[in-house]
């Protein structure tokens, strides 16, 4: 038992600083608070993950993806939903909200996506002995890419709109309880795949492995809402102090610190050769973002004493735009259901190139280049145009894949 739980107790003594702090409020310097409440977040993440893991164990079914992609990313959304409440009575805080949003939405897609997708070409090619020019997904997968589909063009409301309204997110919430709905009652039958100190744990006597779950689950569910709030407010004070823009401060370090763990069970994913799973499990996290997270922000920002709508600034505003052509180009490319190396290395490319064309200019010249090759890919694929969308309305069960693309599938 201890041997299983060594990792995760030594993550925790990570994060009792911050706790302590938290507990005693202490205000360290913002420098140092960064670093304490940062690895606390980092460390309580990876327990998280590791839980979230291990309950497939017990939780059979599509609705165990869902619910992993969901866990994975609650410390991210405690955070963006901190900034948001606080923005109902401090306004300057909209643009941090909206900052972590779209940066995590970013990251996800331009490095998570292309970083799974090109390491996993790299295996298959490796263990086949050519090279495998393109990740393959099953049948199944083409309901998750529905649902983002639906979100995925919704929400270009945000940057048209100029807001995210109340009545937007509720819409969104409602979607998103759809999805879990129809994966819950999906035919997903795959033994769960753990790796590292979830498979230690998941390998413990029911009894033991669900009080073990349980336990992992309050800890680190507790460790995050301690220290997200100091977080954030460190990362806004330390842009301040190092005279760096508080608003990418927020929009890159917030994100990386809280979907650290999420990359790196996806990259495992990938390196075993489980890159169709590793990329499901990425999919799934971006329904997530587009739907529970966008549509809970406006409710925050109204419990915290806003209106009834998040109002957007200028830059604000051209943040989302990216995103969302960002989103459509990603979902183009994978209407067909597979991945060319190609295409993640473009998707790596234009997330690289935005730090390198910052301003209103670059991030319109990068928004074009995204949606004209989102409306090229999608022209190519415009057979699959309708089926994914109507996905998620169909009752059908998971599919083979198609027998031309069964060969390049194994080796994926």
């Amino acid at each position: 038992m201890f041997r299983a739980l060594r990792p995760v107790l030594l993550l925790l003594l990570v994060a009792i600083p911050a706790v302590a702090l938290r507990v005693t409020g202490t205000h360290p310097p913002a420098l140092a608070s960064i670093l304490i409440f940062g690895l606390a977040v980092v460390a309580a993440s990876f327990v998280l993950a590791w839980a979230a893991e291990a309950a497939e164990m017990d939780i059979s079914g599509g609705l165990a993806i869902a619910l992993l992609a969901v866990i994975a990313v609650l410390p991210e959304y405690a955070v963006d939903l901190y900034f948001a409440h606080t923005a109902g009575s401090h306004p300057e805080y909209v643009q941090y909200a909206a900052a972590n949003m779209t940066g995590s939405n970013r990251l996800l897609l331009g490095l998570g996506w292309s970083s799974v997708v090109l390491i996993s070409l790299y295996v298959a090619s490796r263990r086949s002995g050519r090279s495998v020019k393109a990740l393959v997904l099953e049948t199944g997968y083409r309901r998750e890419l529905g649902f983002l589909a639906v979100a995925g063009v919704v929400a270009f409301v945000i940057p048209v709109t100029g807001e995210i309204h109340l009545l937007l997110g509720i819409l969104l919430l409602a979607f998103f309880a759809f999805y879990l709905y129809r994966a819950a009652t999906s035919e997903h039958d795959d033994e769960p795949d753990l790796i590292g100190p979830a498979a230690t744990i998941g390998a413990l006597p029911k009894l033991q492995r669900r009080i073990t779950v349980t336990g992992m689950f309050l800890v680190s569910a507790g460790v995050i809402l301690a220290a997200a709030e100091p977080f954030a407010d460190s990362l806004v004070q330390g842009g301040q102090a190092l005279g760096i823009d508080q608003f990418l401060l927020v929009q890159w370090l917030a994100p990386l610190a809280s979907e650290a763990p999420e990359f790196i069970v996806a990259l495992l994913f990938a390196w075993r050769g489980k890159g169709a799973a590793a990329l499901g499990l990425l999919i799934s996290a971006k329904v997530n973002q587009w739907t529970l997270l966008i549509g809970s922000l406006p409710i925050a920002y109204g419990i915290g004493g806003g209106g009834a709508a998040l109002h957007l600034d200028g830059r604000q505003i051209e943040e989302f735009l990216l995103t969302a052509t960002q989103t459509l180009l990603g979902l183009a490319i994978l209407l067909n259901l597979r991945f060319p190396r190609w295409a993640a290395w473009a998707l790596l490319g234009l997330f690289a190139i935005q730090f390198a064309v910052p301003g209103q200019t670059g991030r319109y010249v990068i928004s074009a280049i995204y949606l004209a090759l989102a409306v090229g890919a999608a022209i190519h694929n415009r057979k699959q145009l309708v089926p994914t969308i109507l996905a998620p309305f169909r009752r059908t069960s998971a599919e083979p894949a198609d027998a031309d693309r069964a060969d390049e599938l194994v080796k994926v």
